[in-house]
């Protein structure tokens, strides 16, 4: 099995809710940074190794179909080479928007803890790497979202790209990869995630969960959000 979709599009563009659609379309499992804390065990220590130049495509994406929203989208170029047949999802949303939704939860301008405590410092570093300290900065990072959504568009051959808004619904991405329309809503997730108990992404931090604690912690929540989005 290897990738046959690759999202493209940075973290806080309906990456979640991407992920849900493509696992219901049939194409299960679709990584995700959560996927790494559901996984932390196995997963941060390749993802540590390819951070590092030493990227194993094939056993860090073995048993899955997809990939979206960090740290893959960051190696969007190496995948489209190692998975040559595989098709691009941009995500993609309001320069403005997208800018306060980071500092309000993953990329904070203080960081107070990372998704995979101090173990995941390293990767938490690599996710911020291109921002340096203008985190706060909105012309820099309104300008940084807007080039970095232009080059997937300038270099990924129209046909195998897709440019997708969660608002767009089923029939764009539907059509994009030849499968049926649900006959149920898109998991439009932002308003339920922003809402959600869940701390992960708060700027608060959160007590150290050991890994397995961390794994199950994140398979329910996961778990929660699909029972949430399609019954």
């Amino acid at each position: 099995m290897g990738l046959s979709v690759i999202g493209a599009g940075l973290g806080r563009t309906g990456t979640l809710s991407l992920k849900l659609a493509l696992e219901h379309l049939g194409l299960d499992p679709c990584y995700h940074i959560m996927e790494i804390a559901a996984t932390v065990r196995r997963s941060l220590p390749l993802w540590n190794n390819a951070i590092a130049g030493f990227a194993d495509w094939d056993r860090i994406f073995e048993g899955y179909n997809a990939s979206v929203d960090y740290p893959g989208c960051l190696f969007w170029r190496e995948l489209l080479v190692h998975y040559p047949q595989a098709k691009v999802v941009l995500t993609v949303r309001d320069p403005d928007a997208w800018f306060e939704s980071v500092t309000e939860t993953i990329f904070p301008v203080v960081r107070k803890g990372t998704l995979l405590g101090r173990d995941g410092l390293m990767l938490s570093d690599f996710l911020r790497k291109d921002f340096g300290d203008r985190i706060g900065d909105r012309a820099f990072m309104t300008d940084y979202f807007r080039r970095w959504n232009q080059s997937v568009i300038d270099e990924v051959p129209a046909d195998r790209l897709l440019v997708l808004t969660p608002a767009d619904g089923w029939d764009p991405l539907c059509a994009f990869l030849g499968l049926k329309c649900p006959d149920r809503p898109y998991p439009w997730l932002h308003a339920r995630v922003k809402k959600s108990r869940w701390q992960l992404f708060r700027r608060t931090p959160m007590p150290e969960q050991k890994p397995e604690e961390l794994e199950i912690n994140t398979r329910k929540y996961l778990d929660d959000l699909r029972q949430s989005a399609f019954g």
